[in-house]
C-alpha cells in the first residue's frame, strides 16, 4: 500500500479522475437546464390556469333537473366512446334508469368502427347493405366506398385474386350512374396487377388516409341515422367552454374592477361576444344592422322589397303609418311586403 504508484498508474489515475469531474459538471448544467425549464412550466401554470372559476357560474345552475340532464349527456357520451361499462357505473350511482334500446345501437356502431381501424370492412359493408335505403335518403356514398375499398384490398393480393376482383366488381353494377368514374379508375387498374399497383398510374389507389376517410364518412352518416350528432355535444360544450372561459373571467374581473354590477345580469346572455372559431359554426347568424342584436325565432330577420334585410323588432320600430322608408335606400314600401328570411 505505501509503495509508490509507476508513472503510467498516475496517469490513468489522472484521466479517469477528469472524466469523472467532466461528467460531473455536465450532469450538474444539464439539471440545471432541466430545472429551468421544469420551473418555467410550472410558472406558466399558475399564470394561465385561474383556480377560482366559480365567479364566472350561474347560481343555482344545477339543480335536480340539470343535474339529471348533465348525467344523461355523460352517459350518452360514454356511449360514443365504447365505454359502456363506466356508462353503466354512472347510471347506477346517479340512479338514472337508461333504455337498453338506447344503448345497443352505440355498441354495433363501437363493434364495426373498431374493425375498420383494423381494415376490416365486412360488419360495415352487412349495416350498409341493411341500412340501403336509408342511406340512398341522406344521398350517402358509404356502402360505395366500403365496396370500392374492399376490392383495392383484393388489388392488393395480385395476381393470385383477380378472379375474386373481377367476381366482386359485380357490386358496384348499382353505384354506376352516380359513380362511373371511380368505376372506370378501379376496372382499369387490374391491367397492372401483374406488375403490381404500387408500380402503376394507379398508385393513389393505395392511399393509407382512406382508411381514417372512411372511419369520419361511417360515422357521420350512422348518426345521421340516428339522429344524433357527429360530435358528442359533452366534448363540444367542453371544447367551447375552454375557449371561452378565459375571456369570461376576464371580463368579469374588469366589471367587478370598474363596479359595473348592471352589465352581466341575465343568465342566458352574455356581456361580450366570445369567438368560438368556425369549427362550432353549426347554424346561419344574422345581426339586425340597425339594433344591432341577432335575430331569434321571435325576432326573425325580414327582407325588404328593395333587398336590404332587418329583423322584425327593426321594422315595427321604423313603421310609420302605412309606409316604410328603408334605412339603407330612399325605396318606401309597405311593412306588409316585407318576407322573412331562413337562413
Amino acid at each position: 500500500q505505501d509503495a509508490e504508484l509507476s508513472g503510467t498508474l498516475s496517469l490513468v489515475l489522472t484521466q479517469c479522475c477528469k472524466r469523472i469531474k467532466d461528467t460531473v459538471q455536465k450532469l450538474a448544467s444539464d439539471h440545471k437546464d432541466i430545472h429551468s425549464s421544469v420551473s418555467r412550466v410550472g410558472k406558466a401554470i399558475d399564470k394561465n390556469f385561474d383556480s377560482d372559476i366559480s365567479s364566472v357560474g350561474i347560481d343555482g345552475c344545477w339543480q335536480a333537473d340539470s343535474q339529471r340532464l348533465l348525467n344523461e349527456v355523460m352517459v350518452e357520451h360514454f356511449f360514443r366512446q365504447g365505454m359502456l361499462d363506466v356508462a353503466e357505473e354512472l347510471c347506477q350511482e346517479s340512479g338514472l334508469s337508461v333504455d337498453p334500446s338506447q344503448k345497443e345501437p352505440f355498441v354495433e356502431l363501437n363493434r364495426i368502427l373498431e374493425a375498420l381501424k383494423v381494415r376490416v370492412l365486412r360488419p360495415a359493408l352487412e349495416w350498409a347493405v341493411s341500412n340501403r335505403e336509408m342511406l340512398i335518403a341522406q344521398n350517402s356514398s358509404l356502402e360505395f366506398k366500403l365496396h370500392r375499398l374492399y376490392f383495392i384490398s383484393l388489388l392488393m393480393g395480385g395476381t393470385t385474386n383477380q378472379r375474386e376482383a373481377l367476381q366482386y366488381a359485380k357490386n358496384f353494377q348499382p353505384f354506376a350512374l352516380n359513380h362511373q368514374k371511380d368505376i372506370q379508375v378501379l376496372m382499369g387498374s387490374l391491367v397492372y396487377l401483374r406488375q403490381g399497383i404500387e408500380n402503376s398510374p394507379y398508385v393513389h389507389l393505395l392511399d393509407a388516409n382512406q382508411w381514417a376517410d372512411i372511419c369520419d364518412i361511417f360515422t357521420r352518416d350512422a348518426c345521421a341515422l340516428l339522429g344524433l350528432s357527429v360530435e358528442s355535444p359533452l366534448s363540444v360544450s367542453f371544447s367551447a367552454g375552454c375557449v371561452a372561459l378565459p375571456a369570461l373571467i376576464n371580463i368579469k374581473a374588469v366589471i367587478e374592477q370598474r363596479q359595473c354590477t348592471g352589465v352581466w345580469n341575465q343568465k342566458d346572455e352574455l356581456p361580450i361576444e366570445v369567438d368560438l372559431g368556425k369549427k362550432c359554426w353549426y347554424h346561419s347568424i344574422f345581426a339586425c344592422p340597425i339594433l344591432r342584436q341577432q335575430t331569434t325565432d321571435n325576432n326573425p330577420p325580414m327582407k325588404l322589397v328593395c333587398g336590404h334585410i332587418i329583423s322584425r323588432d327593426a321594422l315595427n320600430k321604423m313603421f310609420n303609418g302605412s309606409k316604410l322608408k328603408c334605412p339603407y335606400c330612399p325605396m318606401e314600401q309597405s311593412p306588409g311586403d316585407a318576407k322573412q328570411i331562413f337562413f
